[in-house]
């Protein structure tokens, strides 16, 4: 497996890249946006294809890199269904399973420190966003922190998990980076508590000044969705109300970008081809799938996905491949279901 612990010395915020093998797939865990020039070449170095940046909860000490990375890598961006970012392209919850090219991490709702903090377990080691902290816990005064639910993330997840599995967080200000649950069971004064009332009691003095960049951090990571506009100008989107006229019509074909899990929580319109958002670039080549539907039957190409976000971006690829005859629906199938369109089940 690649492994890389990356730090931002300005914000104390450490950065992670997996890939379970040169050439292929990679995932980024909480980006900065002034170190996606570092990541993308790093990228390049170890021949890695950025499929999906993830942010635990939406930060208030430095801008996030998600969007940098999206434009940049054409990636995934994923964040906790309870975040309130306008659009990220994939919405995860507790106990989903994140995937890239063979590896798999396991999806924990963790508040407290924000009330849309999420931690992502691998086999041996948990990344707990700003939940648990080397020697520490996240603060719980502000972004709807809350001291109680975040004693049972700690107490009722995390401590829960094996005490060797190794505790990578998103920040340290000591110079630390690596510690273990059964290490911060022991030596973590915070967790050295009898009660959770005493855990609040403890929280609730600790006095904390804001962070600098908070007043510009959170506005500015709140809107890190693909600006659709810009593809709806160039004649390429419809609206779900379009959307749901051309369901049916013989010259029109569905593209559900999404992935399996997706589509086995939230449904899928009647009629969708599957071709999942990373497959997307060989599907438009000559010979793969959607060149072929489209390049040697004529027919039309509607690209859908959550939120419209993964579809935005396959119908420009889809057009940069000479398939003029590709659109894709805007909002995606949160549009849909607010115009009142009929889904299947996947299960």
């Amino acid at each position: 497996m690649i492994f890389r612990q990356l730090f931002d010395a300005t914000s104390s915020t450490y950065s992670y890249l997996l890939a379970s093998r040169r050439g292929g797939e990679a995932l980024i865990i909480d980006p900065v946006i002034d170190r996606v020039e570092r990541y993308v070449q790093l990228l390049r170095e170890l021949d890695l294809k950025l499929v999906k940046a993830v942010d635990t909860h939406l930060h208030a000490d430095h801008i996030t890199g998600l969007g940098a990375l999206r434009d940049r890598t054409h990636c995934i961006t994923v964040m906790g269904e309870r975040s309130r970012v306008d659009v990220v392209s994939m919405r995860v919850a507790d106990g989903d399973r994140l995937q890239v090219e063979g590896l798999e991490l396991e999806v924990l709702y963790t508040p407290g420190h924000t009330d849309d903090s999420y931690s992502f377990r691998m086999a041996d080691r948990v990344f707990t966003g700003d939940t648990l902290l080397i020697r520490g816990t996240g603060r719980t005064d502000f972004q709807n922190g809350d001291a109680r639910a975040q004693y049972q993330s700690l107490f009722g997840r995390l401590l829960a998990l094996p005490e060797e599995t190794l505790v990578f967080p998103a920040h340290d200000y000591k110079g630390d980076t690596v510690s273990t649950i059964g290490e911060e069971r022991r030596w973590n004064p915070r967790l050295q508590v009898k009660s959770v009332d005493e855990y609040v009691e403890l929280m609730g003095n600790l006095k904390l000044p804001n962070p600098r960049m908070m007043d510009v951090a959170v506005p500015a990571n709140m809107k890190v969705g693909l600006h659709q506009g810009e593809v709806a100008q160039r004649g390429w989107a419809v609206t779900a109300v379009e959307a749901l006229a051309m369901v049916g019509r013989p010259d029109v074909v569905l593209i559900d970008l999404r992935e399996r899990a997706e589509r086995e929580r939230h449904g899928s319109i009647a009629g969708s081809h599957h071709v999942p958002y990373p497959g997307l670039e060989e599907s438009t080549r000559p010979g793969g799938v959607l060149h072929a539907l489209a390049a040697l039957t004529g027919k039309r190409l509607l690209f859908y996905c959550a939120y419209g976000e993964r579809s935005a971006m396959a119908v420009q690829a889809a057009q940069e491949a000479g398939l003029a005859a590709s659109s894709h629906l805007a909002g995606g199938l949160a549009a849909w279901k607010a115009a009142g369109g009929p889904l299947t089940s996947e299960r």
